[in-house]
């Protein structure tokens, strides 16, 4: 799995100077959920494509700008799905942003992820992969990306991420909210998932929630390569990962590439609360 982990960081190096100079505007198309497609989009899945194409491990690549699993090698055991540019809207006012892969062995299924990695494009680039433990990487001066720390969540934290249009939310979620702020929690949702989720990952815990409402009774957030990457990272670091009914988000059943889901992330103090508000 180390071939695909590098070609990975290639793509990433080559996003992270992408984002630096290329065109931010928008193009004529939609991408397989409807979303108009920026062309920073459109350019970071050609760069993760073509890098990861060219490794025979690799059978299929799953990607949010792509309808279907694209084929790329009949002796690959591997399926990386990936979401090329998350928070991609945000670019033109330079907020961190960031690529998320999830790595499935033999099928798209829950069960076979068996390791996760993102970027951020922020102030420094920044790499986190999963696999037997959570670790930090940073790009440094000489192009590499050098160890950093090992990455846990503590048993309670202190930030709230919450996304959605709030006229959306349902009584449940709305008391959730209103619970944690009430007990001090700082709000911090800038609408990119990578970012948010990096913070509360770094900070040693806190809440990411993107619940169910009413313009989206099933969630936004794509299962295979956005919700359940994070789900493995949380659950490996010490944290919990479940949707609207409490389910393990790890145990939900992925029937088509472009599946949503409700979706919460945190510690175990702040997901405890999430049964509890939403029971």
């Amino acid at each position: 799995m180390k071939e695909i982990f590098d070609g990975i960081k290639t793509a990433v190096k080559d996003i992270a100077q992408a984002l630096k100079y290329s065109d931010f505007g928008y193009t004529a198309n939609q991408n397989a959920t409807g979303d108009t497609q920026l062309k920073l989009d459109v350019l970071s899945d050609e760069i993760i494509t073509k890098t990861l194409s060219k490794i025979n491990l690799v059978k299929e690549l799953v990607s949010e700008e792509k309808e279907e699993a694209l084929k790329v090698s009949g002796d690959g055991e591997y399926i990386v799905a990936y979401d090329p540019l998350d928070g991609s809207s945000l670019v033109d006012v330079n907020f961190a942003v960031g690529s998320i892969f999830g790595i499935y062995k033999g099928s798209l299924n829950p069960a076979n992820l068996v390791a996760s990695v993102y970027s951020v494009y922020g102030p420094r680039t920044e790499l986190v992969i999963a696999k037997d433990k959570v670790e930090l990487f940073r790009l440094d001066k000489q192009g590499d990306f050098a160890f950093a720390s090992e990455l846990r969540l503590k048993e309670k934290g202190k930030l709230n991420a919450t996304g959605g249009f709030q006229k959306g939310w349902d009584e449940k979620h709305k008391n959730l909210i209103k619970s944690l702020f009430d007990e001090g929690y700082r709000l911090r949702y800038s609408g990119a998932m990578v970012s948010d989720l990096h913070q509360i990952l770094l900070k040693g815990g806190g809440l990411f929630s993107y619940p169910a409402t009413s313009d989206a009774p099933k969630g936004k957030l794509r299962l295979s390569f956005e919700v359940l990457p994070f789900a493995f990272i949380y659950e490996l670091a010490g944290g919990y990962a479940v949707d609207n009914e409490g389910k393990r988000l790890l145990e939900i059943s992925l029937e088509k590439v472009h599946q949503t889901s409700p979706c919460y992330f945190g510690s175990k103090y702040e997901i405890e609360k999430v049964k509890a508000c939403l029971a």
